[in-house]
Parts: structure tokens; sequence; C-alpha cells
């Protein structure tokens, strides 16, 4: 959130596997991104829309598939690479720096214990010593040459672009015009891709994760004005933080800088009261700008009533000192079951919480 003067917020077989997961999974660095959950939460943007992208143009390449939904590719890219958090991802879907496996010479690094003859002369692996997995979804070069697409209109199919790579992915996994809503299809899919029991449950627990967290909440029991909050918010769910970023109308370019230091100044998109002021406008209700005169809106809900007394729609609020209202530093709206839909700071995107993820609940306030 913006504050004027306070300071926080806001191996088996080589053979057709396309990537080696037990070679990679020590060799591969990790850029600490968010290992644990299984919401969009823990996805770059860039990546999630090139997941959903490619779960709409696979047909186009596999018309008898049936079933691919971004989840399926989520699960696929978790394991492989952790959704490239890390690297940088441009707008048009390029990958730097990029991200190469271990070369698999049969040296034991990383369990890598079958040497994989160059194939591809180091056009995408870099190497002509051997073979390199590549790319987000850790294709070998010989696999991408055959299953590789251009998916963002630039002519060239490279496994280092989120958009191309996660098209392969999906052609790969829809062979033979699988129905991947079945889950002795999906789970082919998945072994087809690497062949080791070990992987194919790793990545159907993403899956599934990811897929619980896709489905909209139920909102039939909510009033009306607050569902129109509620589904406001909900919107915006992968819009990048930006400090400073949101108003009435929507998404808009932060300011510099965060406590951290971290500009919104280059970034579209929403701080948490930029967030709940765009949503609460929705419905005709005009917040003030900071979290802390958040606070002094609508019926105030004591922190001392526990989480228990909050309703959909409400703001909740977070502050350094609770019970002081003036050291409030963070807001979110209250969806119900314990969840709050949140902007939780720069570098991550509107996403749901807990409304426990944060310390320091100040209560909330009630506007409807």
């Amino acid at each position: 959130m913006l504050l004027l003067f306070a300071a926080v917020c806001c191996a088996a077989p080589i053979g057709n596997a396309i990537s080696v997961y037990a070679a990679l999974k020590t060799g591969r660095q990790d850029d600490g991104g968010i290992a644990d959950g299984g919401s969009a939460a823990d996805i770059p943007a860039r990546m999630l829309t090139a997941y959903k992208k490619a779960a709409g143009q696979v047909g186009t390449y596999v018309p008898t598939c049936r079933g691919m939904r971004w989840p399926v590719l989520a699960g696929i890219a978790k394991v492989e690479s952790n959704h490239a958090v890390g690297r940088t991802i441009a707008a048009g879907g390029d990958i730097r720096p990029k991200i190469y496996g271990v070369l698999l010479n049969g040296s034991g690094q990383g369990g890598n214990t079958t040497a994989v003859p160059d194939t591809d002369h180091g056009k995408w692996d870099g190497t002509s010593q051997g073979e390199r997995a590549v790319g987000p979804f850790q294709f070998l070069p010989s696999t991408w040459e055959s299953i590789g697409k251009d998916a963002n209109g630039d002519k060239t199919a490279d496994p280092h672009n989120a958009d191309d790579a996660a098209l392969g992915a999906a052609v790969y996994l829809c062979a033979g015009g699988r129905d991947l809503a079945k889950r002795a299809q999906l789970k082919a899919a998945i072994w087809q891709y690497n062949h080791s029991n070990a992987y194919v449950a790793n990545v159907l627990g993403w899956i599934d994760q990811y897929t619980a967290a896709a489905k909209n909440p139920d909102l039939s029991h909510v009033p009306g004005k607050v569902r129109t909050v509620i589904e406001a918010a909900l919107s915006q769910r992968g819009v990048p933080y930006a400090w400073g970023g949101g108003n009435a109308s929507g998404k808009s370019y932060g300011i510099c800088c965060s406590p951290s230091g971290k500009s919104g100044a280059n970034i579209k998109g929403f701080d948490c009261s930029g967030l709940t002021l765009y949503a609460y406008a929705r419905a005709g209700i005009t917040l003030p700008r900071t979290a802390a005169a958040q606070a002094g809106t609508g019926r105030r809900i004591p922190a001392g009533l526990g989480t228990g007394a909050l309703k959909p729609g409400d703001l909740v609020f977070y502050a350094t000192a609770p019970g002081h209202d003036a050291t409030i530093h963070h807001v979110g709206i209250y969806l119900g079951n314990g969840q709050m839909i949140n902007a939780p700071r720069p570098g991550t995107m509107v996403r749901l919480d807990a409304v426990n993820t944060m310390p320091g609940y100040a209560g909330g306030a009630r506007l409807l």
C-alpha cells in the first residue's frame, strides 16, 4: 500500500522422455521461489499467462485433445523449473538467463548416469559436448525439434520462450488425442514426459493444488453489493503488486519507493490499499487511499473478537502494534473460510491468502 509517512506494505530411460528429472532435480539452481503452496500466487504472472495461452492454443495442433488446463502445465513447470522464478521474463516471453539442466554425459552429477549424445550442435543447450535439458519445461533438444511450436508469432519456436515452451509441453502431453480430464490418461501423459513414478506423483500433487486454487469461490450466499466488491477484487488475481499502484478505475503505475526500496513506477498493478479502493469503488463506495485511513471507515471490528467475527467483504487490517490504528500498514478483503484477497508485497501479485498469513492482525471494518 502507499503510506505517506509510515513505513510498510503496502532417470528414467531417456529414449523419448523430454526431461531428465532425476538428473536435474539436484543440478538445477533454485532461485528462491515460493516452494510451498499451490495457488497461482507462486507463479510469476507472465508464466501464468503463458500456461493459460497454451491451454487455449493446443487444440489448433492437436484437435482431438481434451481436458488441457493451465494447472496441468503449471504442475509440470513447477517441478521442472519452479516456474522460472528468479529469471527475467520479457513481455514477449523470452526468459533470461536461460535455464539449462546438467550436461548429460554420464558423470553422475545430479543422478546423471546415462550419456546422451549431442543432437543440436549447441543450438538450444549451448554446448556440443552432449545434451542438456533446456527452458522452463526442460526439454531435451532432440524432442524440442519434433514438438516445438511458435506460440508468440515471432516465427521462431524457442524452448527458452515461455509461450513457445508451454505450447510445446501442451502438444506433447496431448499426444494421441488424450483426454487429460481422465485421471488415467493424465497419468499416462506425465509418465510419457518422464518415466518415473515419483515424478508422476509429484506433478499430480501440484496439478491438484493448482486446480483447487483455480476454482472460483461460491458466492451464491453473499449479498449483492458485497458480492460486487469480492468479484471485483477476485477479477484482479494475478495482477502484479505495484507500490502506490491502483485507484478507483483499476490498476495503475505505482511510485518509488517502498520501505524496502522497491519501486512501482514501472509496474502497472495494485498495492494493498489500491486494490481495496478499486474493489469498493465498483460498489459505489469511496475509500481513502491508505490502509490506516481505511480503518476509520465503516463499523470497526476489534481484533480482540478474533478473525471469526469477520464476514465476506470486510476489510482486514494488519499493524505493527495491534490496538494502535496509527500503526496499521496493510489491508485485504475478507473472502470467507479464513481467506482474504490480498496484494501482499513487492514481487508478488494479487492472490488469495489465509488471514493468518500475515502477522499483526488488527481487526477489520464492515462497510456493507
